[in-house]
């Protein structure tokens, strides 16, 4: 190529420092691999392994003895290993549910939690079977004693609702920080806290009327 002027001479060479430029650039993001997105995907299915049934005849209002069938799932896509922990909280409508600004769990007492070292990619699903087996109610106030999850049974120290409406089953993902060797809810993802948890409303509606105090 011959240059007629410095001028016509001095733009080739800007061009051409431009295309190395853009050149090493394109290399540079075709090479250089993406951060990984780590995440966990949390979830409860009803008693057909659907996002539906969650209630027997899709009825939100239980009866004391009448079992609730559901799937607990969690999987793991967080690129390693990880022992995680499913817990399980009852609340009502005055509960504070967790918190996905401030990463913050539920106030509500904690009664029940299932654990698992999960490999990458793995998924660990389970059947949570549960009903309410006593429960009272006195001057509009209904409160469940007991409730059988997997055949075990439980005592409930302090659950109830106004007139037995708006109960909740919450459950919420805590993870193990391998920084602070304890675990917490949520995890980290790429310097950023994420949370998964889940709420699952009810009423009970047919509990024995207890009389009131001498």
């Amino acid at each position: 190529m011959r240059f007629t002027s410095s001028q016509n001479k001095r733009t080739l060479i800007a061009v051409f420092i431009v295309l190395i430029v853009v050149a090493e650039t394109a290399t540079f993001v075709a090479t250089t691999p993406r951060p990984q997105e780590q995440f966990f995907q949390f979830y409860v299915l009803g008693s057909n392994r659907l996002a539906a049934d969650y209630y027997p005849q899709n009825n939100t209002n239980l009866r004391v003895a009448s079992p609730v069938s559901w799937y607990v799932g969690v999987t793991n896509s967080m690129g390693n290993v990880q022992l995680v922990e499913i817990r399980l909280k009852l609340g009502n409508e005055t509960t504070t549910p967790p918190n996905d600004t401030s990463n913050t769990p539920s106030s509500a007492p904690e009664l029940i939690a299932f654990d698992r070292f999960l490999m990458n990619n793995e998924t660990w699903e389970f059947p949570f079977v549960w009903s309410i087996t006593n429960a009272t109610t006195r001057a509009g106030s209904t409160r469940i004693l007991t409730i059988q999850i997997n055949n075990e049974t439980y005592q409930i120290p302090s659950w109830s609702a106004t007139n037995g409406y708006n109960f909740r089953v919450i459950l919420e993902l805590w993870v193990w920080q391998t920084n602070t060797n304890t675990l917490e809810f949520g995890w980290i993802d790429n310097g950023e806290h994420r949370t998964a948890w889940l709420q699952l409303w009810f009423n009970m509606t047919n509990a024995i009327s207890s009389p009131p105090p001498a």
